[in-house]
């Protein structure tokens, strides 16, 4: 359901996946896919209803099962389809995956260090070229990413660098608009009903 031929889009709402038991755990999830928990399922359905106001045209969804309910979540309040792509998945942890991520830090000095772990550089670009291509084959949008933290960081990150390891609650979204040829975060980590 491409839309080859159409202007590609110029406004996303970048998502993260609402709770999981790994989430309220603090372990890294990695490739891991553990479903959405009890509190997950509730803010995914709050998430659902404040994204609906905004129109989307599509959701595209990272393929594990937290990102996939949430996708489903929204698509189901706006009315609209729900795709998963293999590109918005999460940064690979390698064998540390499920670890607590204090015993990773407290290991190695930070997740980063640990053997085996997906580079930021290597997310960073990976998440820069599926924004890119993503916006060109689903535009003109509005369009819903559903993504995970560490991803979703980097790209806010690329898009501005002030916003290095801005903060990503489960189940928010940042508000990405094309202003002058130029990307901008006109907002981020947005919760329904906050401001």
């Amino acid at each position: 359901m491409t839309n080859a031929g159409h202007p590609p889009a110029n406004l996303v709402y970048l998502v993260r996946h609402g709770q999981t038991a790994l989430n309220a755990e603090a372990r890294l999830r990695g490739l891991s896919d553990p479903p959405l928990d009890d509190v997950g399922l509730a803010e995914v359905d709050r998430l659902g209803s404040a994204l609906a106001s905004k129109k989307p045209a599509l959701v595209i969804s990272s393929p594990l099962q937290r990102a996939i309910t949430t996708a489903e979540a929204i698509a189901r309040a706006a009315g609209v389809q729900t795709i998963s792509d293999q590109r918005l998945n999460d940064r690979d942890y390698g064998r540390h995956t499920g670890a607590v991520i204090a015993d990773v830090v407290r290991e190695f000095g930070s997740i980063d260090a640990a053997p085996g772990v997906e580079s930021m550089a290597a997310v960073a670009t990976r998440i820069a070229n599926a924004f890119a291509q993503l916006l060109t084959e689903y535009g003109p949008g509005p369009l819903v990413l559903v993504s995970h933290d560490a991803t979703n960081k980097a790209l806010l990150a690329s898009i501005d660098s002030t916003l290095v390891d801005v903060g990503q609650r489960t189940a928010c979204w940042n508000e990405l608009r094309l202003v002058e040829g130029q990307w901008q975060v006109a907002s981020f980590d947005q919760k329904p009903g906050a401001d």
